[in-house]
C-alpha cells in the first residue's frame, strides 16, 4: 500500500495552494497564469514545488490541458474552502449587484420546464432591483451535474437531482452543495372537457386502457411513469414521446391523450384554462428542485448574493403553484 510522506508545512509557501486552486478551476496551465497574472513557467514551477511538497502528482498533461490526479481532487475541496475562509477573514468581500460598473455574468444550467418558471421571477426581481449583473441560461440533460459544475461550465445547476445525496457521499462528493428550492408533484393533465376529467373517472383501469403522451427530455421509450405501473403489475399505451412539457400540454388540450406534468409547470403552459388536471390513481414520488453548486463558491459574495436570489424566485414559484386536486 502507497503510504505518503508527511508535509512540511513550515516550508510550504501558501502562494502555491492558490496557484494549484486555479489550475484545477481552469485545467489549463497557460489559462491559470493568464488568470494569476504570472508566467506559465512561473505556473509550473510553482506546481513542481508543491508536488515536490506533497510528494504526489497532481496533474497528467492531455491533448487540452492538464487533468487532476485523485490525490489533487481529494485535496481540493479541503485547500478551496481554506483559501475562501482566509480570503473572507482577511479580506471580506462585498458584492453589489446594482453597481453600474457591474461585469459579472453568472452560468445557470437547467432543462426548458425549470427556466419557464424560474426565469421569469428572475428577471422581474433583477428589473425591480435596477440589478446589474449578466445571467446565461445553458441546457441541463443529466440527473447528475457534478461534472459540469466541476469543470466551471455552470455556475449553480437547478433541477430534479433525486440521486444527489448519494452522490454527494461518494469519493469527490464532497465539493459539492445542495439546497432545496420546491417541491412539486406529478398530475395526470388532459383536455377540460376529456370524459377522464369527470368526478371518478379516472379509476386506474381507465387510466391503463387510455392512450398517452410521455414526456421524457432525453427520449427514452420507458419512463418513471412505466416503473411505477409495472410494479403495480399494469401498463399503459403510449402512443406519443416528446422532450418537452410545452409540448405535451398542448398535444393532449387538442386530443384525447393523457400526459403527466408537474403541479408547478402547468401554469406556465399558458392554456391552464383549457386544461383538466387530476391526482394520479397511483403514487409517484414528489419532485424536489434543488440548487447544486461547487464548494469553491460556498464563500463567494456574489456567488451568495445568486443562490439568494434563486431561493427567492423558488418562493415566488411556490406561491403562484396551484394546490394539487383530489381525485374524485
Amino acid at each position: 500500500m502507497h503510504t505518503p510522506r508527511p508535509v512540511n508545512f513550515r516550508t510550504l509557501d501558501l502562494n502555491l495552494l492558490r496557484v494549484f486552486d486555479v489550475v484545477m478551476e481552469e485545467r489549463h496551465v497557460t489559462r491559470a497564469a493568464h488568470r494569476l497574472s504570472i508566467t506559465q513557467p512561473a505556473v509550473s514551477n510553482a506546481l513542481r514545488r508543491l508536488r515536490e511538497a506533497t510528494n504526489e502528482e497532481l496533474f497528467i498533461p492531455t491533448p487540452t490541458g492538464v487533468a487532476p490526479t485523485p490525490h489533487a481532487l481529494a485535496l481540493w475541496p479541503t485547500i478551496r474552502t481554506a483559501l475562501s475562509s482566509l480570503q473572507d477573514a482577511l479580506a471580506p468581500q462585498e458584492f453589489d449587484p446594482k453597481a453600474a460598473a457591474n461585469t459579472i455574468s453568472f452560468t445557470l444550467a437547467m432543462a426548458d420546464a425549470t427556466a419557464a418558471l424560474v426565469v421569469p421571477a428572475l428577471a422581474r426581481r433583477f428589473l425591480q432591483d435596477g440589478v446589474h449583473v449578466g445571467l446565461r441560461i445553458v441546457p441541463l440533460t443529466t440527473r447528475d451535474p457534478r461534472e459540469m459544475l466541476e469543470q466551471g461550465r455552470a455556475d449553480v445547476a437547478i433541477g430534479f437531482f433525486p440521486d444527489i445525496v448519494t452522490l454527494m457521499g461518494q469519493p469527490g462528493g464532497e465539493a459539492f452543495r445542495k439546497a432545496s428550492l420546491y417541491v412539486s408533484q406529478y398530475l395526470c393533465v388532459m383536455r377540460r372537457d376529456h370524459p377522464l376529467a369527470a368526478p371518478e373517472a379516472l379509476t386506474l383501469d381507465a387510466y391503463c386502457a387510455a392512450q398517452h403522451l410521455r414526456v421524457s427530455f432525453a427520449g427514452r421509450p420507458h419512463g418513471f411513469v412505466d416503473d411505477a405501473l409495472q410494479a403495480l403489475g399494469r401498463q399503459r399505451t403510449v402512443a406519443i414521446t416528446v422532450n418537452s412539457f410545452f409540448t405535451g400540454g398542448l398535444a393532449v388540450q387538442q386530443s384525447d391523450l393523457l400526459t403527466v406534468l408537474p403541479n408547478s409547470f402547468i401554469p406556465a403552459t399558458g392554456i391552464s384554462s383549457l386544461l383538466a388536471s387530476r391526482e394520479l390513481p397511483f403514487k409517484l414520488p414528489h419532485i424536489d428542485i434543488s440548487q447544486v453548486w461547487h464548494v469553491r463558491h460556498e464563500l463567494d459574495a456574489a456567488q451568495r448574493w445568486l443562490r439568494q436570489m434563486l431561493s427567492e424566485a423558488a418562493a415566488a414559484v411556490r406561491a403562484s403553484t396551484p394546490t394539487p386536486p383530489v381525485l374524485q
